[in-house]
């Protein structure tokens, strides 16, 4: 048994999104404000907690059509057949949908959510749904409460006070239940039907609407089923707070998370004390004979001042006699701030000695570690019910002693002061710790799930493609709607088997995932402009600077790989890359209008432009560049282009090297270096004839070292002084230009300026 997929509806800028659950492990990845806390923050709020529910959890462009049947109550309230209609409320209401893959074998778990007799095996699906408790109460107390704010406002007029433009609460039906939600609003659920799941459409879900029939289900219907716990990114592992009180600076110390956790720990499932075993009698006898001697010793130590307070006449002869004795608990060596410690070694040879410090006194990335594994490892024995929790369960004094089949584990940010190595060790590990019991493991009578968001590509970079979620940011297409997400499941980009799909996760293994988190992608052709693209950006485009933007190094051959998943990620992107210019039998050479040379490109043949010949890409508008996609998805290609020299000569490069000395061929003459720049500052030299220096270029830098020229120039030459090749240029302003327009809250209309 696992869950499927969810669905999720009006939650935030979560309008309708199909989220698919992987059967062990789930890493919701995207840019910052794309959604991804708001999945967590959802599933924790219909599945753990509905008292968390606030206004704001509902998605803003919902709010002004609940004014507006607000507004209905108000002017309908005196027609005879007014009646508020639960209807009128569906199509607003947040709601999670929850569909379980369930085996024929696992059937006594579902009986109560089966659609029908006739279901036999596959999906059951549930829908919880935030909705008026009783939607007559509502509108009548609505009502009266406007009424009464008119009221109050008329008499205060009427009294000769300024209240013109005072506005008084409620002002709306969103501002009466800003304050009223939790009174008049509950979670229900309803029975799904498994034969009218829809397919998402463009990453939209098609949840199945409910029959007005459905009779609501005010039962949790997984209680029992399914165990669920979470770890939210809000730890506060600060060492000390700081605090003025009376003039005078104070410190307070903080609660000891991990003494806390070990303390719960001990308490419910090793505390010796409660339903002993065997094997905790001599734990108990080692207490009791402490005990003993402590209280002699308390009791000799007390004698005097004891024998003080009876020469003052108490106890009298009716009097109860004073003594002094304890009580000792196992879990009282827990209870204390040095609990938890970290032992330091002592390097001096035979001294003995362990040196100790408080926990507080860790790094915080330590402490992040422990605490959340420690958590883990407390929800799996809480959920298997280790030590004395099924002991306990066994007598009758848990709630329940079923182990639920399945168990659901949601932690949100797990980085949080965490290091890249470790950041990666605990994903790896993470499901693993989840699963290390005698009834878990590889067998598959209970099932685990874990889910994660993150904003570290360390972590995304330690899972696999089927594992990743990515949350895909989409503006608002009209006035009165709001910016929403769609999610996209990584393993279907590409399809099973698929040669370019095992291109793509291997390349971005060797590399990194920042493209999963960033507001835009530089693909590049090399190792050359890998280096120096970043310094163009740095120092001539501030704007584009501020973003967070991936430079992948790609190559020219490789670049239209990326293609599906650059799609389906919907990511503005700017593709870098060379004319590569060859003769009739694909010779590489200098390029040349009127030659009928075609290029050797594989992103210029079949992605963009989708032009062979050489004199066509050399001829290209600039909005033949550009691949316009639904949503606001563009992707952009530059090349070189002709550049005019202070001659009146027009030279065409051939790579990005010949393009940069063309562009700065004065500064390349004085440019001091070895190697290629040394062969640029002879060629820029010797000739200024454009067709021979050309020729000499390209002679060099067909053999020459492309990393270790970018390297000269970036040692002899400070990056400021380089004048940017022009079709990079290009690329960048217009880049810079789409990211401006997607700042923008409303979808811009598709026009040529758009992408010219």
């Amino acid at each position: 048994m696992h869950i499927q997929f969810v669905e999720l509806q009006n939650f935030r800028k979560l309008k309708t999104i199909h989220i698919d659950f992987a059967k062990t492990t789930t890493v919701f990845v995207g840019a910052n404000n794309s959604g991804k806390t708001s999945a967590m923050v959802a599933l924790g709020h219909f599945l753990i907690d509905p008292d968390r529910f606030t206004l704001n959890d509902f998605t803003l462009s919902m709010q002004s059509r609940i004014n507006a049947l607000g507004q209905k109550w108000i002017d309908d309230k005196d027609k005879q057949d007014f009646a508020p209609a639960l209807a009128d409320w569906v199509e607003l209401l947040p709601s999670l949908d929850i569909w379980i893959s369930v085996s024929d074998d696992e059937l006594h778990h579902v009986n109560h959510l089966l659609p029908s007799l006739e279901w036999s095996g596959g999906l059951l699906g549930v829908r919880m749904r935030l909705e008026p408790d009783d939607l007559e109460e509502l509108c009548k107390d609505y009502q009266q409460a406007i009424m009464a704010a008119a009221d109050t406002k008329a008499a205060a007029v009427a009294q000769g006070a300024a209240a013109a433009g005072l506005e008084l609460w409620p002002r709306n039906l969103t501002d009466f239940l800003d304050k009223k939600l939790r009174q008049y609003l509950r979670i229900r659920s309803y029975i799904l039907d498994p034969a009218a799941i829809a397919a998402p459409e463009n990453g939209v879900a098609k949840p199945q609407p409910i029959p007005a029939s459905s009779e609501a289900i005010d039962t949790d219907l997984f209680k029992g089923l399914i165990r669920i716990d979470e770890i939210d990114a809000q730890r506060g592992f600060t060492d000390r707070v700081a605090k003025r009180e009376e003039g005078e600076a104070q410190e307070k110390q903080v609660r000891k998370k991990l003494t806390e956790q070990l303390r719960t720990y001990y308490k419910r499932h090793l505390d010796p004390s409660e339903l002993p075993e065997p094997s905790d009698l001599g734990a108990l006898a080692a207490i009791d004979s402490a005990q003993a001697s402590f209280d002699d010793k308390l009791k000799t130590a007390f004698a005097s001042a004891i024998k003080e307070v009876e020469d003052l006449g108490y106890p009298g002869i009716t009097d109860p006699r004073l003594t002094i004795s304890t009580k000792l608990r196992p879990q009282d060596g827990l209870d204390h701030d040095t609990a938890v410690q970290y032992e330091v070694h002592c390097h001096a040879p035979g001294s003995g000695i362990k040196l100790r410090l408080p926990e507080e006194y860790n790094g915080l990335g330590y402490q992040n570690l422990i605490s959340i594994v420690f958590r883990l490892m407390s929800f799996r024995d809480a959920w298997m019910q280790v030590g004395k929790a099924r002991k306990r369960a066994a007598s009758g004094k848990a709630e329940e002693f079923t182990l639920p089949p399945l168990h659901l584990v949601l932690v949100e940010e797990p980085e949080a002061h965490l290091h890249a190595q470790v950041q990666q060790v605990f994903i790896r590990k993470a499901y693993d710790i989840l699963r290390k019991h005698d009834d878990l493991g590889v067998k598959t009578d209970f099932s685990t799930q874990l889910v994660v968001s993150t904003h570290s590509s360390h972590i995304a970079h330690e899972c696999d493609f089927e594992c990743l979620r990515y949350f895909r940011r989409l503006q608002a297409r009209s006035s009165g709607e709001v910016p929403t997400s769609t999610v996209v499941n990584l393993s279907e980009v590409f399809g099973p088997a698929d040669d370019t799909a095992k291109f793509v996760e291997r390349y971005l293994k060797s590399t990194h995932c920042d493209l999963f988190f960033a507001d835009a992608a530089i693909l590049v052709e090399g190792a050359a402009e890998r280096m120096l693209v970043p310094h163009f950006i740095r120092n001539g485009y501030d704007f584009l600077h501020a973003r967070y933007i991936t430079l992948l190094e790609i190559g020219g051959s490789h670049a239209q790989r990326l293609r599906p998943l650059l799609e389906h990620l919907g990511l503005l992107s700017l593709v870098i890359t060379d004319l590569d210019a060859g003769d009739a039998d694909g010779k590489a050479v200098q390029p040349a209008l009127g030659a009928g040379q075609k290029t050797n490109n594989s992103t210029l043949k079949g992605w963009i432009p989708e032009l062979e010949l050489v004199d066509d890409l050399l001829n290209a508008l600039p909005e033949k560049k550009v691949l316009v996609s639904a949503d606001f998805f563009l992707v952009r290609v530059a090349y070189q282009g002709g550049i005019k020299l202070a001659n009146g000569e027009t030279a065409y490069p051939y790579t990005f090297e010949d393009a940069l000395v063309f562009d700065n061929l004065e500064l390349f003459k004085a440019m001091k270096g070895g190697g290629l720049v040394a062969k640029a500052r002879a060629a820029a030299g010797s000739t200024a004839n454009v067709k021979d220096l050309g020729a000499a270029l390209f002679k060099a830098i067909d053999k020459g070292d492309k990393a270790k020229f970018a390297l000269d120039v970036l040692f002899y030459e400070s990056p400021k002084a380089l004048k940017v090749p022009g079709y990079i240029a290009e690329g960048l302003s217009w880049l810079e230009e789409q990211l401006k327009l997607k700042k923008e809250e409303i979808l811009p209309a598709a026009t040529s300026e758009a992408v010219a």
